[in-house]
């Protein structure tokens, strides 16, 4: 099986890598920084060339709704019409739980485009929804911060492993493309508060954490229902205090 991992250099993108090496997989890593870019489709022909899978692990800065639109419409449009050319047989994408339900947060509506765009782009998919990754606790607490103290309501989560995501695309890419969407979450549920403030707490991070139901938080105004997996779940066997004896609490989510 040969798989091209889009986003390969990415976070997500080298633990999807490393699985796959280790599995004796032949794996094109395509990111900007190797001269792959979906969004302008250079360089993607040579990237797909003899290709069974790809694996769109890529992400986008813009957070607002129009730009974030935008760039995974057209990212996963080129991407999708590479794909036909090359004769990739299954197209595997990573969104996120909720995507479908949350229509007045940027971020959200920006996978949902994605996810119709490549529901319907004729290439046989699988869509993995996951839940937020254990590494992105300290974004959370850094948009939220207001001096020392970061406000946060008491919405509940199930926050994963991103090694566990990793894991599950992996498992995806070797299996027969399912024409849906599957969530992922992580063990267990825990209030949003206390899931941010156990990691800055093993950080040594001297902020506060605060319950604050009233406050305005930045992301995550969405009531808990919708950020939590439901249907078709899978989950993650790395429990938050097992990733946090990882010494994993520092890693950065990037593209």
């Amino acid at each position: 099986m040969r798989v091209v991992v889009m986003g390969g250099t990415g976070h997500v993108g080298r633990l999807v890598v490393d699985r796959l090496e280790q599995a004796a997989q032949a794996v094109v890593v395509a990111a900007r920084r190797h001269g792959v870019d979906a969004r302008t489709g250079h360089g993607l022909a040579a990237a797909l060339e003899d290709a069974d899978v790809v694996i769109d692990v890529t992400d986008s800065s813009h957070r607002d709704d129009r730009q974030g639109k935008d760039f995974f419409a057209e990212s996963s449009r080129r991407l999708l019409e590479a794909e036909r050319s090359a004769g990739v047989s299954h197209h595997v994408v990573l969104s996120i739980v909720g995507a479908e339900l949350v229509h007045d947060d940027g971020y959200f509506a920006a996978k949902a485009e994605q996810e119709r765009v490549v529901s319907t782009g004729g290439i046989p998919f699988t869509i993995l929804r996951s839940t937020q990754f254990f590494e992105f606790a300290r974004a959370i607490a850094d948009w939220n911060t207001v001096e020392d103290t970061i406000h946060l309501p008491p919405t509940t989560v199930r926050p994963v492993a991103a090694v566990d995501v990793a894991d599950a695309l992996y498992e995806i890419a070797r299996s027969c493309p399912l024409e849906r969407a599957v969530e992922f979450g992580g063990p267990d549920p825990m209030p949003l508060p206390g899931f941010v403030g156990r990691v800055l707490l093993a950080d040594h991070d001297p902020r506060f954490v605060v319950e604050d139901a009233t406050r305005q938080t930045v992301g995550f105004n969405i009531e808990s229902d919708k950020l939590l997996p439901s249907g078709e779940v899978q989950y993650g066997s790395t429990s938050l205090d097992a990733w946090i004896s990882s010494g994993r609490t520092r890693s950065a989510v990037s593209v």
